[in-house]
C-alpha cells in the first residue's frame, strides 16, 4: 500500500490478532470483497479459529492461522515474525480484547486483572511488534480497535474501560511515533457492538458489519481515528466534559 490512494489503500494481505473476533471477521469479509487475497488468522487453536479460516477461504482468500496468545507476551515476537517472514503484510488488525463481568471482576481482583492484561499489557506488546515489522518493511497499516468505553469512566464497566482507555492512548502515541515512517496507525472506537440480528440497543449501538464499513472507510481515507457511528464522536466530546455530579445521575 506504499505511496497508494483510493481503492489502492484497501490491503491485499491482512493479518488478525484475535482471529475469531466477530468484528475483525466481518472486516475480514468485506476486506476479501474489495481487495484482500491473502489473510492470516492469530489466536489460540480452537474449532471457532479453524472455522473461522474455512469460511474467509470459501470467499476466495488463501486463509493460514497461526497460534497467538494474548496474554503470552513473550510469545509475540514468534508468532508475528513467522507471519512476516512469509511476506510483506499490508495490514494487521488488532482485535482481541475481553469485556469481563465487572461485578463479578470486582469482587476478584485477579479476573479484573486479567481483564487489563488482555486488553492493555497484550495489545502493547503486539502493537509495539507489529508497528516494528510495518516500519521495517516501509508500509501497512495498523488498525486498532479501541471502544467508545475508553473516552470517560462508567460504573457500569469502569474495569473494561480503563484498560481500552490505557490501549486508545498507546496507539495514538504509537501512531505519533511512527508518523512519517510509512505506517499507518488508525484507532477505531465503536459504541456497544450488537450482533445484526440483536435489537439495536441503546441507541448508539452498532454491529460488526457497520464497524467493518467504518474501518474500510477509514483506510480509504488514511483517518488516525475512526468512530461508529459517526455522531459517537459529538456524544462523547460531550459527556466527556460534563460536571462528575451530573455525569453520575447518567444511566451509563
Amino acid at each position: 500500500m506504499k505511496n497508494a490512494s483510493g481503492p489502492a489503500r484497501l490491503p491485499r494481505s491482512l493479518l488478525v490478532l484475535g482471529g475469531t473476533s466477530q468484528i475483525a471477521l466481518a472486516t475480514a469479509r468485506r476486506l476479501i470483497a474489495r481487495r484482500t487475497r491473502t489473510v492470516w488468522l492469530a489466536g489460540r487453536a480452537s474449532p471457532e479459529l479453524a472455522e473461522a479460516a474455512a469460511h474467509l477461504r470459501t470467499l476466495g482468500a488463501e486463509v493460514r492461522t497461526v497460534d497467538f496468545d494474548a496474554l503470552d507476551t513473550g510469545d509475540h515476537e514468534r508468532a508475528l515474525g513467522k507471519v512476516f517472514a512469509e511476506g510483506g503484510i499490508d495490514m494487521v488488525l488488532l482485535a482481541f480484547g475481553i469485556h469481563g463481568d465487572q461485578a463479578y471482576d470486582e469482587r476478584d481482583p485477579p479476573a479484573a486483572v486479567r481483564v487489563a492484561q488482555t486488553n492493555y499489557t497484550g495489545t502493547v506488546s503486539a502493537g509495539l511488534i507489529a508497528g516494528r515489522l510495518l516500519q521495517q518493511q516501509g508500509y501497512g497499516s495498523l488498525v486498532v480497535l479501541s471502544a467508545a468505553a475508553a473516552e470517560r469512566a462508567r460504573r457500569s464497566d469502569f474495569l473494561y474501560g480503563s484498560s481500552k482507555a490505557g490501549l486508545d492512548v498507546f496507539a495514538q502515541g504509537l501512531g505519533d511515533a511512527l508518523y512519517g515512517t510509512g505506517v499507518h496507525v488508525m484507532v477505531v472506537r465503536p459504541d456497544i457492538v450488537r450482533p445484526g440480528s440483536a435489537r439495536r440497543t441503546p441507541l448508539l449501538a452498532c454491529t460488526p458489519e457497520e464497524v467493518a464499513t467504518a474501518v474500510e472507510l477509514g483506510l480509504r481515507r488514511r483517518s488516525e481515528s475512526v468512530w461508529v457511528p459517526g455522531a459517537l464522536r459529538v456524544v462523547t466530546a460531550a459527556l466527556r466534559h460534563l460536571p462528575r455530579a451530573l455525569y453520575r445521575r447518567l444511566p451509563l
